[in-house]
């Protein structure tokens, strides 16, 4: 799957429409951040299932911005409209895979527990 650019204008459907979204946040004046494009991009390649984001912090600061994102490269993972993981600086392709396989492996009973106990506080 192609890597998605993530804006205002799309990053919540993305992420409330898909269970598994991994986002890279980056800018275009940060080397660190273009070098990564080519690995992040072919992990997404490898990994059909999962959405892959990039947020362009200078043309989209409202994402970083809510996000707390402070330096990058940042990745954030998130899964089930959680962020379950947060990297930042630079990281090779073995270290991607080991968060991506992490990631999968993780598991959400306790996420999905209080989802579902904060839900019923606002329904009484």
């Amino acid at each position: 799957m192609a890597v998605v650019t993530l804006t205002k204008a799309n990053f919540k459907e993305t992420v409330e429409s898909n269970d598994f979204v991994i986002v890279d946040f980056w800018a275009p004046w940060c080397d660190p951040c273009v070098a990564f494009t080519p690995t992040f991009e072919a992990a997404a390649v490898k990994n059909p299932d999962i959405v892959f984001g990039m947020v362009n912090t200078e043309t989209d600061p409202e994402i970083s911005d809510y996000f707390d994102v402070k330096q990058i490269p940042g990745l954030l993972v998130i899964r089930e409209r959680a962020g379950i993981h947060a990297q930042v600086g630079e990281i090779g392709a073995p270290a991607l895979d080991e968060i991506i396989k992490w990631a999968r492996e993780f598991d959400m009973t306790q996420v999905r527990e209080h989802y579902a106990a904060e839900d019923a506080k606002k329904s009484n």
